[in-house]
C-alpha cells in the first residue's frame, strides 16, 4: 500500500507551500468547495493540469469571507493570477431549495455545514481579491461563472 505524504497534494497553507520548497506561487485557486483531490472537483482538476505544466499552484478551499479576510491573504500574491470557482454546483442551488428555503446541509463541505460559502461566491471572492490585490488578474470559472453570464433562474 502506498504511503502518502503531505506534499503529494496541492498546498492549501503557507507551511505546505514551504514543504514543497516553493518561495512563490504562480497561481492561487479559490474554491467554494472543500479541497478534494478528485476529478469530479474542478478546482483540483485545474490545479493538477497547471501543476503538470510546471506551474506552482495552491488552493484555498472555502475561504472565510466574514472576518479579517486572512484566508485571502495567507498565501500572498501569485505571480500570474488568481482563479475563482464557486464549486461543483451553482451556489444558489447548493444553498437554497426551490422554495427559497436554506438547505440544512452542504454536500461539498466537511460535516455538511451549510454556512461555509456566501451567496454567489464567485462574485464575493473576486470582489475581495480585487480590493486586496487590485493589480492581480482574477480568472472566474465553474458552473456559476458560466450561468451568471445570462439572467436565468435567480430570485
Amino acid at each position: 500500500m502506498k504511503e502518502w505524504k503531505l506534499t503529494d497534494w496541492l498546498p492549501t497553507t503557507k507551511k505546505e507551500v514551504e514543504l514543497k520548497g516553493w518561495n512563490e506561487l504562480d497561481v492561487i485557486l479559490f474554491s467554494g468547495d472543500a479541497y478534494v483531490d478528485h476529478p469530479s472537483f474542478g478546482a483540483a482538476v485545474i490545479g493538477r493540469i497547471l501543476e503538470a505544466e510546471g506551474y506552482k499552484v495552491a488552493i484555498v478551499p472555502q475561504p472565510n469571507w466574514r472576518d479579517d479576510l486572512r484566508d485571502f491573504k495567507k498565501l500572498g500574491k501569485p505571480r500570474l493570477f488568481f482563479g475563482v470557482s464557486a464549486g461543483c454546483m451553482d451556489s444558489m442551488v447548493n444553498k437554497y431549495t426551490a422554495n427559497k428555503r436554506l438547505r440544512s446541509e452542504d454536500a461539498y463541505t466537511p460535516d455538511g455545514c451549510n454556512d461555509m460559502r456566501p451567496d454567489y461566491p464567485t462574485i464575493a471572492y473576486t470582489r475581495i481579491l480585487k480590493e486586496i490585490y487590485p493589480d492581480v488578474p482574477v480568472i472566474a470559472g465553474s458552473i456559476e461563472a458560466s450561468m451568471r453570464r445570462l439572467t436565468h433562474y435567480d430570485y
